[in-house]
């Protein structure tokens, strides 16, 4: 371990934010390291969503089983084995973990086992596993300590039968019913799941719609294609109490001021994160928060020069590749490289239940909320043949655009597959490119997207195939 002043970038938190930033150091010739002291890709990659997409996958190949008959298959004696698809997830697991561990070695960046806490702003103690302290070092420090399951007094977790993501990612127990509080991306994730595996799942949301920062159309999809699954949604509601036992958890559930129970094998508590800033020494070095999260600029910098902070601590946007464009940019700012200002409003959002659900930008509420003239293209997938081919009718892809110049203000999409065409949006965006020009553009077919082709064709009344 460092005991003197060699680095330029120490690193605290080795998730996608940490371990971007790092590598992106060495690549600039910086002396780097990444201080971690659990695993090597944070919760993203070790108990969220590498594994949640093994899981996943599982899953989908299970809703094409039990629906054999319209694909002229037949199984004796059939049996879907969870613990083997909980397995297979823990080998992607080890296999991507081992090769964050080849990168950062390729790039000269040291990975120092354990616990960091800020001594001073360019120095830093870490405890290994043994208890044992040692200082490091740096010219700069990024702060990339993620954040870890929201609770809250109504829902205590145990780790038995009220359960988080992390518990539920490595569990290899389906639960005859389960109730997920909270319809946002990990809710609907492990609902998809759960279900196809044969749980009886119930999904309790307190606003009015599951995925609820999506658009609402796309929102209604969703509820749609998961009413049709079995799988139960009560939204507008509230938990307000809980009482485990040996054998399950009584839930007390409040909608429209009246109450009712409800009673479950296990409780999946999916509300939201909570920043890791606790035992960070901030208050030593005086590094401002602001209601719990780090207060930074747009070039990560806090308000101590010399010390950085990315990822969900920041309180931006909660997903893996923000965390990623932020440890970019922190290290590119240090570094002295041109940076460009992040739009977390146009950062692409991705939930792989089934149907996938994709957007980025403005949703038509949002637009029109800011003054926007609004045109709307939509395009349903029951009309597109890929999707016919493959069986997979739920859904829809909606653009939301400046009617004065056809500038793409948002996309929403609900189907199969869809989060594969964030990336054409988001660089029609990037290129200020309008609906005319991506109605222009020949998509082979047949494809999942020449929705998106002909959902620019809609706003511009060219519609061709619905």
């Amino acid at each position: 371990m460092a005991t003197d002043s060699e680095y330029d970038v120490a690193v605290i938190g080795g998730g996608p934010g940490g371990y971007v930033a790092a590598i992106r150091a060495g690549q600039l010739g910086l002396r780097a390291c990444v201080i971690e002291r659990e695993a090597l890709g944070g919760v993203c990659l070790n108990w969220g969503c590498i594994p949640s997409k093994a899981l996943l996958k599982n899953a989908e190949i299970l809703s094409y089983i039990h629906r054999a008959d319209q694909f002229g298959l037949q199984f004796d004696n059939f049996r879907a084995d969870y613990t083997v698809a909980v397995r297979r997830s823990r080998q992607v697991v080890d296999r991507m973990t081992r090769g964050i561990g080849f990168l950062l070695r390729k790039n000269n960046v040291a990975h120092i086992a354990g616990t960091g806490r800020l001594a001073a702003a360019n120095a830093i103690d870490v405890t290994d596993a043994g208890g044992q302290t040692a200082r490091v070092r740096a010219r700069n420090v990024i702060i990339a300590t993620g954040a870890r399951p929201r609770s809250i007094p109504p829902l205590p977790i145990d780790g038995e039968r009220i359960l988080t993501s992390r518990e539920s990612i490595v569990s290899d127990d389906v639960p005859d019913s389960i109730a997920i509080v909270g319809g946002g991306a990990i809710g609907v994730e492990f609902a998809y799941i759960y279900r196809m595996y044969g749980a009886k799942v119930t999904v309790i949301e307190l606003l009015p719609h599951i995925v609820p920062n999506e658009d609402e159309e796309i929102s209604q999809q969703l509820e749609r294609a998961f009413a049709r699954e079995g799988i139960e949604l009560r939204t507008g509601a509230g938990v307000t109490a809980a009482q485990a036992d040996a054998t399950g958890v009584t839930l007390t559930i409040n909608k429209d001021g009246a109450t009712d129970t409800a009673r479950f094998d296990k409780v999946l508590v999916a509300i939201g994160v909570r920043p890791n800033t606790e035992n960070l020494g901030l208050e030593t070095v005086g590094v401002a928060t602001e209601r719990g999260y780090i207060a930074i600029d747009d070039k990560m910098a806090t308000n101590v020069p010399g010390i950085y902070a990315v990822g969900d601590v920041t309180g931006k946007l909660a997903l893996a590749h923000v965390a990623s464009a932020q440890g970019v940019t922190a290290v590119e700012s240090i570094a002295g490289e041109e940076t460009q200002p992040l739009d977390y409003t146009l950062m692409p959002r991705a939930t792989y239940c089934h149907p996938q659900v994709a957007s980025f930008g403005l949703t038509e509420a949002q637009a029109r909320e800011q003054g926007y003239d609004v045109k709307i293209g939509r395009f349903n997938v029951q009309a597109s043949g890929k999707a016919v081919a493959m069986g997979e009718t739920d859904g829809l892809v909606k653009l939301v655009i400046d009617a004065n110049y056809g500038e793409l203000l948002g996309g929403h999409m609900c189907g199969p597959e869809v989060t594969e065409l964030l990336g054409e949006l988001s660089m029609t965006k990037l290129l200020e490119g309008t609906t005319l020009e991506l109605g222009w553009a020949v998509h082979a077919h047949p494809t999942i997207a020449e929705m998106v082709h002909e959902a620019a064709l809609d706003a511009e009344g060219r519609v061709l195939h619905m």
